[in-house]
């Protein structure tokens, strides 16, 4: 298992939310490009957004999108307290959470983040297993348990 003390965000985000170089319309309906970057609203025409983006492009927006969503952690005291009490991979995979639900979403799991303050690895797993977040995204939320439970980087993960 690999374990690092840099952030592994980005390629983190990269494999979990996948790239997409040309705008498209995602589930929601809305237009979306690069790593789940909406690009306007709801049943907007696709035909509205005709570029494409690079990868240092992509990487660029992403870093940006993860500072902002960081920054907005921070803010949230039951959510800076479990940060406190994270490895570089608890943290990741925090940011992981956040970024995909919002920040808000990621401040509903109330029990989780009090086991994190309380560094109960198994209950944070449990705890993050049982949600609808978990039954919308069960693979992603098997891999984030994992990772919280263990604090190590599982082999599920290629970067």
């Amino acid at each position: 298992m690999k374990q690092r003390n840099e952030s592994q965000i980005i390629p983190l985000l990269r494999q979990e939310e996948g790239i997409r170089y040309n705008p498209y319309i995602d589930s929601l309906g809305y237009p979306t490009t690069g790593v789940g970057f909406k690009l306007g609203p709801s049943g907007a025409p696709l035909s509205h957004y005709t570029f494409s983006l690079s990868d240092n492009t992509i990487n660029a927006w992403l870093q940006d999108n993860v500072n902002g969503t960081l920054a907005s952690m921070q803010s949230n005291s039951e959510i800076a307290t479990a940060l406190a009490h994270c490895n570089q991979e608890r943290k990741d995979i925090l940011t992981s959470m956040a970024y995909q639900m919002g920040v808000s979403g990621l401040a509903g799991f109330h029990c989780a983040l009090s086991a994190m303050a309380a560094e109960d690895w198994a209950e944070v797993a449990t705890q993050m297993l049982d949600s609808s977040w978990a039954r919308q995204t069960p693979e992603r939320a098997q891999r984030h348990a994992d990772v919280m439970r263990s604090g190590q980087w599982q082999p599920t993960y290629d970067f």
